[in-house]
């Protein structure tokens, strides 16, 4: 669900770390623990590992010591701010079949997007390089489906401005959702740049909010105060 998706995409060239969106559930929390001890992962900091803290919203860290993946970071996650639960992410993944025969799932595209709208720099450019490779990969051959998520996700203002000029249909449907596309539709590529950097700047502060009680809990879990 993170940057090893974004290299599946042709939106980045390589990862540091690994992100992974799981199933909460005993069975499968099971489950990875076993996979996590096959790793000689150790847990990073807090919280402790466990369904509790990852159902509220916090990400759990470990750092693999196996010598086939030393030093490998694993932040494992089951809920996230303004993504769907994880049944219905399962339906939208896509799968990945590997040289080697393992089998892959990967978040799909339009979550990956939303997953990527965070308070931090380095997502914002993987959203925009992230849409791009879909909408130069696909623009040939539009579906409806792909024309929608390129009206409610794309951050290039030329190419969303050549959208426009291309589906004017959808694009009155859409600016409904996202009223900057009014510029697109225009062609005003300086009103367009601000308000996708005043979007930017509404998400960013949301994500702020979200994490704020998440953040007060694990300064309290790093003083040793039991959480509420």
């Amino acid at each position: 669900m993170g940057g090893q998706a974004c290299v599946f995409y042709g939106a980045a060239e390589f990862s540091r770390d690994t992100d992974l969106a799981i199933l909460a559930e005993p069975a499968n929390l099971e489950r990875l623990d076993a996979a996590l001890h096959e790793l000689s992962a150790e847990l990073i900091a807090v919280p402790p590992f466990n369904a509790d803290f990852l159902l509220r919203g916090h990400a759990v860290h470990f750092r693999c010591r196996h010598p086939d993946a030393l030093g490998m970071r694993i932040n494992v996650m089951a809920k996230m701010r303004n993504i769907d639960a994880f049944p219905a992410l399962w339906e939208r993944r896509t799968d990945v079949l590997l040289p080697d025969g393992c089998l892959v799932s990967i978040l799909g595209i339009e979550d990956l997007v939303r997953a990527k709208k965070t308070q931090r720099d380095k997502d914002w450019p993987m959203i925009r390089r992230l849409v791009e490779a879909h909408y130069l990969e696909n623009r040939s051959n539009a579906t409806p489906a792909a024309i929608r998520f390129w009206f409610r996700e794309l951050r290039t203002p030329e190419l969303l401005i050549e959208a426009a000029s291309q589906h004017q249909n959808a694009l009155n449907e859409a600016l409904q959702q996202r009223d900057l596309l009014v510029h697109a539709a225009a062609a005003d590529v300086e009103s367009l740049q601000i308000a996708l950097r005043a979007e930017e700047d509404r998400e960013r502060a949301l994500d702020r909010e979200y994490w704020k009680p998440l953040r007060a809990e694990l300064e309290r879990l790093r003083h040793g105060v039991e959480p509420e």
